[in-house]
């Protein structure tokens, strides 16, 4: 998918994070996107945990978000609309979520190449401070084989 993308445009990066099935599904909602920052926020809740007898949400779920708000950060950065995708993703989790909070997700992209953007990230929770920082880095407009025949025409 690629286009003219001649100015910002929060409400298409909005709706574009927000209609993701599975974002959807957590229940994940999109705070704000300016230009190179994405911001999310998800919600507490009980069918999220991962260790029930803590209440401590999931790890994948904190993953998820820092993913999704890094991804809104990069497609906020770009000057024509194309594809993206997730090539690596690092999380350092730095001290568990507190039960029954609210977690936020917050995501800047620093660099961008030609073929490559370059993301930090962190997620927190308002009272309680960072839960897990992020490093990761998005293929810019590569789609990959879409049929049989495109494999065997591929080097």
């Amino acid at each position: 998918m690629t286009g003219s993308f001649p100015a910002f445009d929060a409400k298409a990066v909005e709706q574009m994070s927000g209609a993701l099935p599975f974002v959807r599904a957590l229940g994940a909602e999109v705070v704000s996107v300016t230009p190179g920052v994405g911001k999310m926020k998800l919600a507490w809740r009980e069918d999220l945990v991962g260790d029930p007898r803590s209440g401590l949400l999931h790890g994948g779920v904190i993953t998820t978000l820092l993913d999704n708000a890094s991804g809104m950060a990069v497609f906020s950065s770009l000057r024509e609309v194309m594809q993206i995708a997730t090539l690596d993703l690092r999380i350092d989790y730095l001290r568990p979520p507190i039960p029954k909070q609210d977690i936020h997700a917050e995501a800047t992209c620093y660099r961008m190449t030609r073929t490559i953007a370059f993301v930090r990230g962190r997620a927190y929770q308002e009272p309680g401070g960072d839960i897990a920082a992020s490093l990761s880095t998005f293929i810019l407009g590569s789609s990959g084989p879409r049929d049989a025949s495109d494999r065997a025409s591929s080097p």
